[in-house]
C-alpha cells in the first residue's frame, strides 16, 4: 500500500457466519464528520435491522471490491483486507483534506424463504412487482430462493466542512461503477439539517425509477425513517431533518439468469454518511416516521 494511507487490521472477529445468517440491511457505520486531516478512523461493516447491527466483518473472501476515492486518487484496498478470518474493524488514516468516498461491494451469498415470509420481505422493500411476477407465473406458493449482493459506500470529510453550496471536491459523487448504485448529487457536508438531499439511483448505469429509497437515523432512542421512490430519471428528494449519522437504502430484485438453484438476484444498495452538526432550520417537506427501537 502507499506510504500515504494506513490501512490495518483491529478486534477479532469469529461469528461473521451467525451475523450474516439474519442479515438484513448492510452498511459502513457512518464515521463523525468532519474528522481532522491525518486523523486514523474505525471503518465498520455493520449487518442487522432498524440501524441497530451486528459487526459483519472485513475478509478478502466475502470481498468483490473495496475502494477508497479521493481529491482525483483512487486506492484498491482490498487487497489489505484479512486473507481469511473476518475482522470487525479496519483502521484508515484520512492523509488528505476534502470529501473520503469508500466503497464496497460483497461476494453473492443464497437464501431461501418460505412464500409468506418471502413476500412481506418483498412488501417491505418496495418489491411488490416480484410477487405480481411470482403470481403470474404460478410460483407465488413456492419457496424464494435468492442470491444477494450488497453495494455500499460511505462519506467521510477530512478537514472543514465545505462551505453550503461548494462543488469544490467531487468526489461525493464520483461514479464507482456498482451494479446498483445510490449518488448523492449535492455534498451532504455541505447541508444543513432540515435540508433536502438529492440522490440518483441508477442499477447497470441507468435511472432506476420507482425504487424504494429508505433514509435512516437514530436519534435518542427513536428511529426515524423517511421513505420515498424514485421518480423515473432515479431520482429522489430525501429531506434529513436531524444532524449526526444516517444511512440511505435501496433494493432491487431481477430474475436469476445462470443458476438453476436460485430464481432471483437481489442487489442492495447504500449510503451512509454524517451529516455535520449545524444550525436546525424548519423542516417543511419531510415524511417522517418514527418509532422505539426495539
Amino acid at each position: 500500500m502507499h506510504a500515504r494511507y494506513l490501512l490495518q487490521w483491529a478486534v477479532l472477529f469469529t461469528a461473521w457466519a451467525a451475523v450474516q445468517a439474519s442479515a438484513h440491511e448492510f452498511w459502513f457505520a457512518p464515521v463523525p464528520s468532519p474528522q481532522a486531516v491525518g486523523q486514523t478512523v474505525a471503518l465498520r461493516l455493520d449487518v442487522g435491522e432498524f440501524f441497530e447491527g451486528d459487526a459483519a466483518g472485513f475478509s478478502i473472501p466475502q470481498t468483490v471490491s473495496m475502494r477508497h476515492y479521493a481529491a482525483g486518487l483512487q486506492q484498491d484496498l482490498k487487497p489489505f483486507l484479512p486473507a481469511s478470518a473476518p475482522e470487525a474493524e479496519v483502521l484508515f488514516t484520512l492523509e488528505s483534506k476534502g470529501t473520503h468516498l469508500l466503497t464496497y461491494e460483497s461476494e453473492p451469498r443464497r437464501i431461501s424463504l418460505s412464500a409468506d415470509k418471502f413476500h412481506a420481505y418483498l412488501h417491505d422493500e418496495g418489491l411488490d412487482f416480484v410477487k405480481a411476477q411470482r403470481e403470474k407465473a404460478g410460483t407465488a406458493d413456492q419457496p424464494g430462493r435468492e442470491r444477494y449482493r450488497r453495494h455500499i459506500k460511505t462519506l467521510i470529510q477530512a478537514g472543514p466542512v465545505p462551505a453550503a453550496g461548494s462543488s469544490a471536491d467531487p468526489t461525493y459523487a464520483l461514479p464507482a461503477g456498482q451494479r446498483l448504485e445510490l449518488t448523492p448529487l449535492r455534498n451532504p457536508f455541505t447541508l444543513n439539517p432540515g435540508q433536502a438531499l438529492m440522490i440518483k439511483v441508477e442499477f447497470d448505469g441507468k435511472p432506476l425509477g420507482d425504487a424504494l429509497v429508505k433514509a435512516w437515523h437514530k436519534r435518542d432512542g427513536q428511529l426515524a425513517i423517511i421513505r420515498t421512490r424514485t421518480a423515473p430519471n432515479g431520482q429522489a428528494e430525501l429531506d434529513l431533518p436531524y444532524a449526526g449519522g444516517w444511512m440511505v437504502s435501496v433494493v432491487h430484485m431481477v430474475p436469476a439468469v445462470d443458476d438453476a438453484d436460485v430464481d432471483w438476484d437481489s442487489h442492495w444498495g447504500n449510503l451512509s454518511f454524517s451529516l455535520p452538526n449545524r444550525a436546525i432550520r424548519p423542516l417543511a417537506r419531510a415524511a417522517l416516521r418514527s418509532q422505539s427501537l426495539r
